[in-house]
């Protein structure tokens, strides 16, 4: 299940600069990605989410209806097993939780949104400030495939694969210093549609919980 705290790291970190002939690797390989985002103003695909443990055993799967709208629009379904919605329309967060009959709404900060969801709306221009970004050697002439390795010595994270497959976004795979592993898979992906800015607004039906959050600085 993608919890809220985990979507907060998939819709974060600080940085360091790299040397010369890193940074010429790195502005490349930026630049192949930039062009593999950038013709992507809404997207909309059903997702398979797994976590795996570190000994490889399937701690969850999950299915996901997943819808996008740049610059700002972001909806995340999971419909199965533990149905959750989350949804931001770039100023507000919703977090409706149907079994516990409730939402929490909070403002949006798009300082503390998911890479996922960051890479998915365009917002590159920080990233090789971030991480060492390699791209690798296709292995088929359809397939287009990314490391990225967090720059920052105390990141949970060492390692994240983007995986392309005729330019359309197949895989995110993040891999955590504990050695567990996230993979979402972006399956019957439709680009470009229309998508109204109400979808992107949740309105709580009547009798559930509603929670306000706050952050201040």
């Amino acid at each position: 299940m993608l919890n809220h705290r985990s979507f907060i790291f998939l819709l974060g970190l600080s940085f360091s600069l790299l040397n010369c002939v890193v940074v010429s690797a790195q502005v490349s390989a930026l630049q192949q990605l930039d062009s593999l985002l950038a013709d992507m103003d809404t997207l909309t695909a059903d997702v398979i989410q797994l976590i795996i443990e570190s000994d490889g055993g399937i701690l969850e799967e999950s299915e996901i209806k997943m819808k996008m709208k740049r610059p700002n629009g972001f909806y995340w379904e999971t419909v199965a097993p533990f149905p959750e919605l989350i949804v931001t329309n770039g100023e507000t967060l919703w977090n409706y939780q149907p079994d516990l009959e409730q939402v929490v709404i909070e403002d949006w900060d798009t300082e503390r949104s998911e890479l996922a969801a960051q890479l998915l709306n365009g917002e590159t221009e920080n990233l090789a400030q971030e991480y060492e970004i390699a791209m690798r050697d296709p292995s088929e002439e359809s397939t287009v495939e990314f490391d990225l390795f967090p720059l920052d010595a105390n990141s949970v994270y060492s390692k994240i694969i983007l995986t392309f497959l005729s330019s359309n976004l197949d895989m995110i795979y993040i891999e955590s210093t504990n050695g567990q592993k996230t993979v979402w898979r972006f399956l019957e992906q439709e680009k470009n549609l229309n998508i109204a800015d109400e979808v992107f607004v949740f309105t709580p039906p009547a009798g559930i919980e509603v929670i306000h959050n706050s952050y201040t600085q």
